[in-house]
């Protein structure tokens, strides 16, 4: 059974399972480290990054125990949603989230916790990041993600790649595009990239603290690739290693950037992975039929449906806050015209309502 302090702490049952709020990290963090289903994004790191950058997000973690052994976990967050009003999310910010569980029976009793704690707060909605989804839950299919098996050569791995993604790769090669590796020197010239992508999509940015947060609270296990041209760097990558995977998590470049760049980033990566041994590239998510969609596929990646699903408390459809939306597309307009300064002053104030 839980020790008589996380007792203390409170928390429903449901048959032999007991689910807790206020986890104890030590608990929490081993559990994560053991589960073979749980991501970069159940970690308390990804936690402490959003509790740094997004202050009005309220962390509301359940934990599942049976038998004394830790058997679940599910980290949860509640945000502001749009129009009004508050969601419980699985995680905020992340591609992947949701239930972390040793069976079924455990997933049930945090699911139900999930649930009643939203009505609790009056929360509209409960998001869940699976990749896996439940039987029974509203599901959107909207999002895939694409990975791709490293092989332990260069060779190898270039001939995975269609030819006309391989005549990319060469052609920025040619073009004098460069490489630099980096930490936070690299910060302030990715941000710019990063943020004149985001006005060219027509969708806000983090801020630039949320960037920050992460290579130092991820140290060694986060990094930035910068493809430079004359010195200005037109595509990055802020990138993860997690386990046996390298994660290209936020990726941009400059509108105007010459043929290659992309690519080239991308096989650099790829490189890069392979001399550390790594064996999986996980090429992160994309939305159905999008700009990032088809050129991920175009490396010859098939897509895997990811399974974001909901609990829905105080509303009767899935929300939608994707571009997609048509809904916001007079507002993506506006923003696509409206001058860079001020796209980087509102962007991260408007953020964390698109978690």
């Amino acid at each position: 059974m839980p020790s008589e302090a996380a007792v203390r702490r409170g928390g429903t049952s449901v048959g032999a399972v007991r689910v807790e709020s206020n986890p104890e990290p030590e608990a929490w963090e081993a559990y994560v480290r053991s589960h073979p289903q749980a991501s970069l994004f159940h970690g308390l790191t990804w936690h402490r990054v959003l509790e740094r950058t997004f202050r009005g997000y309220q962390p509301c973690h359940r934990i599942a125990w049976r038998g004394g052994h830790v058997c679940g976990v599910l980290p949860l967050y509640r945000v502001p949603s749009l129009p009004f009003g508050s969601a419980l999310v699985s995680t905020p910010h992340g591609v992947y989230g949701g239930v972390c569980a040793d069976d079924e029976e455990v997933s049930k009793a945090l699911l139900e916790e999930a649930g009643a704690l939203a009505r609790s707060m009056g929360a509209r909605y409960v998001e869940l990041r699976q990749e896996q989804g439940f039987a029974g839950l509203p599901t959107k299919d909207l999002y895939v993600c694409f990975r791709q098996q490293l092989h332990a050569n260069h060779d190898a791995n270039m001939q995975e790649i269609p030819g006309k993604r391989r005549r990319s790769i060469r052609l920025g090669a040619r073009r004098g595009l460069t490489e630099n590796f980096g930490h936070m020197d690299l910060v302030s010239a990715f941000y710019d990239v990063y943020t004149i992508n985001m006005r060219h999509l027509g969708s806000p940015a983090v801020p630039r603290r949320f960037f920050q947060a992460l290579l130092e609270e991820y140290d060694r296990q986060c990094f930035i690739l910068g493809m430079f041209e004359e010195g200005r760097m037109v595509a990055g990558a802020l990138c993860f290693y997690y386990r046996d995977s390298l994660m290209p998590y936020f990726e941009s470049s400059l509108p105007d950037a010459r043929t290659g760049a992309n690519d080239l980033l991308y096989w650099s990566l790829m490189c890069h992975a392979t001399e550390r041994g790594v064996r999986t590239f996980d090429f992160g998510r994309s939305k159905r039929d999008s700009g990032s969609y088809h050129f991920k596929r175009h490396w010859g990646i098939e897509p895997t449906p990811l399974a974001y699903q909901y609990l829905l408390i105080a509303q009767r459809e899935m929300p939608n806050l994707s571009p997609t939306n048509p809904k916001f597309s007079l507002a993506i307009r506006a923003w696509r015209k409206t001058p860079l300064p001020i796209t980087r002053w509102l962007g991260p104030k408007l953020s964390p309502y698109f978690p």
